[in-house]
């Protein structure tokens, strides 16, 4: 029995689907937007986008959050107040 030469080095480390790499725009959205039709072309797609590319474990990632946490929120305070002092 003869025996053949495999070559080990010999394999295709392709992808085998043809998703974009992950550091390309719009990675990070949700399926949920995508089936909605967002991007990151859009303004709620970028802002989506963007909040899915922060990382929990670096310090300036968790500063950013909570600065977006207060930018988005104050305005729901703010509305809020007024309906508590319209009606005391």
């Amino acid at each position: 029995m003869r025996d053949e030469y495999v070559d080990e080095f010999d394999e295709d480390y392709a992808p085998d689907d043809d998703t974009p790499p992950y550091w390309f725009p719009g990675g990070h959205l949700p399926d949920d937007a995508r089936k909605m039709g967002l991007t990151h072309n859009v303004p709620d797609g970028a802002l989506l986008d963007f909040a899915g590319n922060l990382d929990g474990a670096k310090p300036l990632h968790r500063i950013t959050a909570w600065v977006l946490l207060v930018i988005f929120g104050l305005p729901v305070v703010f509305a809020l107040m007024r309906v508590w002092y319209a009606f005391t």
